[in-house]
């Protein structure tokens, strides 16, 4: 079956009281149980905040690293799903039930064929 990656931009969160996002949890972590007991979770995340993030970039001569991201970036993922699914509508129920748990918009995109073995 093809996997999808559930995801959202951190800015697509908006601005909330921490009591809003204490709210959240419930109702996400419900969204993920139904998931698993569907047999279609393979792993969830949200990206912390204020942590680490590194840029690499292999184009040079040299392999360079440096602390990101870029300050041009005006997105920047926050979280996702991925799930294993049959087809684009079963993709498209679950993350309306992810995001709908966590009170943001997410996106839908289809990983393609792995490489061979």
């Amino acid at each position: 079956m093809p996997q999808y990656l559930l995801y959202f931009n951190q800015q697509w969160v908006g601005d909330h009281s921490e009591e809003w996002f204490r709210g959240r949890v419930e109702p996400s972590m419900a969204a993920l149980e139904e998931m698993k007991a569907a047999g279609v979770y393979v792993f969830a995340g949200g990206l912390e905040e204020g942590a680490p993030v590194y840029a690499v970039d292999p184009t040079g001569a040299d392999m360079l690293v440096t602390d990101g991201p870029f300050v041009e970036t005006k997105e920047f993922l926050g979280g996702f799903t991925v799930v294993d699914v049959p087809d684009d509508e079963t993709a498209k129920h679950w993350a309306a039930r992810i995001a709908e748990g966590c009170g943001w918009p997410h996106e839908v995109r289809r990983f393609g064929s792995p490489p061979p073995a």
